[in-house]
């Protein structure tokens, strides 16, 4: 049967595949948009199956906001040409819009089943997968809830490739404006030092004891009863170099990360910790 050009171009809508892709697809269905827009999805899983094994070491990190909520997610192909198409732009955005509806607070496997006008975030991607030819998938994903008082401050470095959320407690705060800013600068500052943790208490205790007992190694030829005290000043060095509020902050290093957001707060009347951060890199 003949495939008319106002079905072609209905199906390129809808799928986003070029016309002859289209036209291929509408005329192996004998003209069922519906069906060929099911083949067009078929062969976008047979493509993720074939690149399953691949890489996907590009994409791009990325923010989304909305009512009560702050999230963080990256999503990833495997070349940077893929990550600059105008596609994969699209798909950001839509991922953004799938993110403030997800219910989940984390995890890319709750992102993926997020269901918008019938359409699961996984169908999308595999739509997307039928265009670029590329393996493509969700990396990371979190979502802070704002309540109680807190804010979140959030921020993408300018190449796209990483990106993190500083969650803050207060108290007392009557403007969160600069509270906020403060936070921000907490999640830039996050995105360039690579912090460990929050602070020293959350620290993992295995990589606690590994690093003691490799501060110890180096100083095994010390005599015995001073070995712990300079073992001692070695992770106090450890702890300011890699917990988050003990951190000398990047904009001014004559203060701490912590005593940064703390003078913000201080300034509106009230008082405020770092609670949590989140960092998520594409590399």
């Amino acid at each position: 049967m003949g495939i008319s050009a106002g079905d072609v171009m209905k199906l390129r809508k809808m799928s986003g595949q070029g016309m002859m892709d289209c036209k291929k697809a509408l005329a192996e269905t004998n003209g069922d948009i519906e069906d060929a827009m099911l083949l067009l999805r078929k062969k976008g899983l047979a493509t993720m199956a074939k690149r399953a094994g691949r890489d996907t070491s590009e994409g791009v990190v990325l923010v989304s906001s909305g009512e009560g909520f702050v999230a963080l997610a990256s999503l990833c192909c495997e070349t940077d040409f893929a990550s600059k198409s105008e596609g994969f732009a699209e798909m950001t955005e839509t991922m953004k819009s799938y993110i403030a509806a997800c219910q989940a607070e984390e995890g890319g496997e709750a992102l993926a089943a997020t269901v918008i006008d019938g359409k699961a975030f996984s169908e999308v991607i595999t739509d997307a997968v039928s265009k670029t030819g590329e393996k493509t998938e969700i990396g990371d994903y979190i979502k802070y809830k704002i309540s109680n008082g807190n804010v979140v401050g959030s921020y993408v470095h300018f190449n796209n490739k990483v990106g993190a959320l500083v969650e803050v407690a207060a108290e007392g705060v009557s403007d969160t404006a600069e509270l906020l800013a403060a936070a921000n600068d907490a999640a830039m500052h996050a995105t360039a030092a690579k912090p460990v943790s929050v602070d020293r208490s959350s620290v993992d205790p295995e990589l606690i004891a590994k690093e003691r007992e490799l501060a110890a190694e180096q100083m095994k030829n010390k005599p015995a009863e001073i070995i712990e005290k300079i073992v001692d000043g070695k992770m106090g060095k450890f702890f300011a170099d890699n917990c988050l509020v003990d951190q000398k902050f990047v904009k001014n290093e004559e203060v701490t990360v912590g005593k940064m957001v703390s003078d913000a707060a201080k300034k509106s009347g009230g008082t405020a910790t770092i609670k949590r951060f989140m960092r998520f890199e594409i590399c």
